[in-house]
């Protein structure tokens, strides 16, 4: 027993002599390694909080861009009690693909606060993202991979990188930040477990499992979380132990369950045409893309081009070849430069690998890459990079005094420069999403042939009062695709918007040859027909459309509306029907009370028209309709007081006036006949 003991430490001592234990703090008379200390920890988050607020100050004068109508248009985060569907009921966020739920828990929270005040979601995005860069600089400093300065160093680049942007002033993606946030506590719980006593060890592990957890209820960005921590076991002792297995297990566990879950609910058709090999190509020139940002964050676009994908391309292989042949190369270096680069390069490309495209996903039918994939993933690159500097600079330090003190200024220097250049990019970078207008013309400046970027700007730009404008940029997108439905039936709109229903028309009609089952398409096309006095054709349309969607309401008051002339009984059912969808509905109830009272059913039109004022008591319509059926009641003082409220909220409203001058008259006639 004795025997073994001795040969494990002179395994430790050979192991600590050839590099491969995780190196002692650097320690250097440098102000910056003197200010950033474990001791002065409230000077380290001020200089961090400083950075993250001055180089994100401009998306405080942001608004809601493209994929934020996820949350802003979801019935569950505007509603009350909407709480209990975006955890019971996640399909309801119709554009949600994903069971996120402590996401829209917080935006459902938010809501409550602000409702949709833009400042304060962006507001919370950078409040997250500096929480973020506290925790990445603690956990590389418990790490103690890194010298004092460094780790620092390290959460400060990650707090003004360019290329982080789109994690923090686009609001959607409140995902990637709450998930990094969850992650990276999983991760410190985890090591507060190794190193706590026997007692205390159980409830840090499961600490860290609750954290991880919650990290995949955000974004399921994190599930690599379970072998990250095996590479951190791996480099900590230079193997890997029964105990990490077991340890690791739960987290497997979970990972496991959340990914089928999330397979079984994902409601998005994957359509990537690419074969096992073509992805491959694609995963290893995206990590590359993604080394590339970090190192030179030039011209960062929310939308990336596709690249050619040529199997014969002798550029896409050597991409392959370079990825495949890091890790080997880092293995066999391990015991001169140590085991944190292997690690580190694990870490990173262990993050991107769910993104890299070898397993196909819906965004990659926009683009192979996206800068917020890289988010979590940049920690252990950033680490790297800084570590890569501590040792060039540890290196010079043993040579003699001097060079080492130049070369710590030398460093503070470039540490300077590079957050005030970054920041700087990262400012100019934040204002591309201050609105759709800013956030498709760079799209499109950038990728002239981003999908869909043309027919949203055009929505944009229609939507802000330029309409010209806006029709041209979606036609340009039919132009690039003609056989899209959604640019065929949105040219068809913004032209019904005109009043220029002939091309309106047009337009529905193609995209309803593309896709006849679409329920959206199949009422605006009876809309338009109604507007050209077709009526028949628009409640075919109608019929139609109910057919696909039983349960849209719009068709069914259309539809009733449409028949209260023809045919009195159907259009009742329909009204009916669009009530039992939504009760107290007021559209409904005023479709039904005007049916009524066509059909001389006076007592049940006054109860709908004062079922609607009770809901809506700025309604003119619902009073002055109230007050035309207490007169066929034969109760004209009534009539007459309902009628003057409609005209007290509405003076302009013709209706209130035809049916004031009839009671009038109608009371003249009475009070003539009575002094004959």
């Amino acid at each position: 027993m004795g025997r073994a003991r001795q040969r494990k430490r002179q395994r430790r001592q050979q192991s600590s002599a050839a590099g491969n234990r995780p190196p002692a703090p650097l320690r250097t008379n440098d102000p910056l390694a003197r200010l950033f200390d474990a001791r002065t920890f409230g000077l380290g988050v001020l200089g961090l909080g400083l950075l993250v607020a001055v180089a994100y100050l401009p998306t405080l004068s942001n608004g809601f861009v493209w994929d934020d109508r996820a949350f802003t248009e979801a019935a569950p985060v505007r509603e009350a009690a909407g709480i209990w569907r975006i955890w019971f009921a996640p399909s309801d966020i119709k554009g949600e693909g994903h069971y996120w739920p402590l996401t829209y828990t917080t935006f459902w929270l938010e809501h409550r606060l602000w409702g949709f005040w833009a400042p304060g979601y962006h507001g919370i995005n950078m409040l997250l993202h500096f929480v973020n860069v506290v925790l990445i600089w603690r956990l590389l400093a418990r790490l103690n991979a890194l010298p004092v300065w460094g780790a620092w160093t390290a959460a400060a680049l990650f707090a003004v990188h360019p290329v982080h942007v789109e994690a923090v002033a686009w609001v959607i993606g409140r995902k990637d930040l709450l998930a990094t946030l969850f992650y990276l506590g999983a991760a410190l719980a985890w090591l507060r477990s190794l190193d706590a006593a026997a007692a205390r060890r159980r409830r840090w592990h499961l600490l860290a499992l609750a954290l991880f957890a919650a990290s995949l209820l955000c974004k399921s960005i994190g599930i690599t979380l379970p072998a990250a921590l095996l590479v951190h076991g791996w480099w900590r002792l230079g193997r890997l132990t029964a105990s990490d297995a077991w340890r690791t297990a739960p987290f497997f566990a979970v990972a496991a369950a959340v990914a089928a879950a999330d397979f079984v609910y994902y409601e998005e058709i994957i359509q990537v045409d690419f074969v096992f090999v073509e992805r491959l190509l694609i995963a290893a020139q995206a990590f590359w893309f993604y080394v590339g940002n970090l190192l030179w964050p030039a011209n960062l676009l929310p939308v990336y081009p596709h690249w050619p994908v040529d199997l014969a391309d002798a550029m896409a292989w050597a991409y392959v070849l370079g990825a495949f042949a890091t890790v080997p190369a880092l293995w066999f270096l391990r015991t001169r430069i140590g085991r944190g680069a292997l690690a580190a390069t694990l870490f990173f490309a262990l993050t991107l690998s769910p993104t890299l495209g070898i397993v196909p996903y819906g965004y990659m039918q926009f683009s192979f890459v996206a800068n917020r994939y890289q988010y979590l993933a940049d920690v252990g690159a950033l680490a790297l990079l800084v570590g890569a500097a501590a040792a060039a600079i540890n290196s010079l330090g043993k040579a003699s005094r001097w060079p080492a003190t130049a070369a710590a200024g030398a460093r503070s220097l470039l540490v300077s420069t590079l957050l005030l250049a970054l920041g700087a990019a990262t400012w100019q970078q934040a204002g591309v999403y201050r609105d759709e207008i800013s956030f498709f013309t760079h799209v499109i400046e950038g990728n002239p042939k981003a999908r869909d970027a043309h027919l949203n700007l055009g929505l944009a730009l229609f939507n802000s009062g330029e309409q010209e404008k806006g029709l041209a940029a979606v036609r340009t997108s039919l132009a690039q695709r003609p056989d899209s439905m959604k640019g065929q039936y949105n040219a068809g709109w913004l032209l019904y918007q005109l009043g220029q229903w002939d091309e309106a028309l047009a337009h529905y009609q193609r995209a309803l040859a593309i896709n006849a089952n679409n329920s959206v398409v199949q009422y605006a096309t009876g809309l338009v027909l109604a507007e050209m006095g077709r009526d028949e054709a628009a409640a075919q349309h109608y019929r139609r459309t109910l057919e696909v969607d039983p349960q849209h309401l719009p068709a069914h008051l259309s539809l009733a509306s449409l028949l209260a002339n023809s045919d009195a009984d159907a259009a009742a059912r329909h009204a009916h029907q669009a009530l039992a969808i939504k009760p107290n509905h007021a559209g409904a109830a005023l479709t039904l009370a005007g049916i009524e009272f066509n059909r001389q059913r006076y007592q049940a039109s006054l109860d709908f028209f004062l079922a609607v004022t009770e809901q809506q008591p700025d309604n003119a319509r619902a009073w002055s309709g109230a007050g035309a059926a207490l007169y066929h009641l034969g109760r004209p003082a009534e009539a007459l007081r309902h009628v003057d409220r409609a005209l007290a909220l509405d003076p302009s409203l013709a209706e209130a006036h035809n049916n004031r001058a009839g009671i009038a008259e109608a009371a003249a006639r009475a009070a003539g006949a009575g002094n004959q």
